[in-house]
């Protein structure tokens, strides 16, 4: 059975594809004990997942072999890759949170939000890209007013031309 939009995997199942994704890299393979090892889970549960995973045409899986994805399983881990880095960019970039925080954070808040946030959060994050290069850096901005009010300071002053 192939994957289809409609058919939606769980957030565990989305971390194994992610996971076997980010482990395959550039040879296109992963082992069970390395996904095992990279979740923090029982190599049982990565036996489970990964015959889920095949029996919804999104792996190549064979007990004690490599793991591959399917051309199927590639989009669909390029897809909840891509969401996690969107969301993961803005807590770092924007919100200016700690990286090692912005990843957790990131793995939680991925399953949770839907296309429409996602998609304007990416918005978002190349609209403050783009103002940034225009000499108005509103995550500058942001960072001081979040260093203001860890200092006990509520004055914000604008940089920007005209206020």
């Amino acid at each position: 059975m192939v994957q289809t939009r409609s058919q939606k995997l769980s957030a565990s199942l989305e971390d194994y594809l992610e996971a076997i994704f980010n482990l395959a890299g550039e040879s296109n393979v992963a082992r069970s004990k390395d996904i095992a090892k990279l979740l923090g889970v029982a190599k049982p549960s990565v036996t489970g997942a990964l015959k889920l995973l095949a029996k919804k045409g999104l792996v190549n899986y064979r007990p004690y072999g490599y793991v591959t994805l399917t051309d199927s399983g590639v989009a669909e881990a390029a897809r909840v890759a891509r969401k996690h880095n969107i969301i993961k960019s803005f807590f770092v970039n924007i919100l200016g949170v700690d990286a090692k925080v912005a990843q957790e954070a990131a793995c939680k808040a991925e399953h949770a939000l839907g296309p429409a946030i996602i998609s304007r959060l990416l918005d978002f994050t190349d609209f403050i890209t783009r103002t940034g290069r225009n000499g108005y850096d509103v995550a500058d901005e942001f960072k001081q007013f979040r260093k203001g009010k860890r200092q006990g300071g509520s004055k914000h002053k604008s940089k920007q031309p005209g206020k």
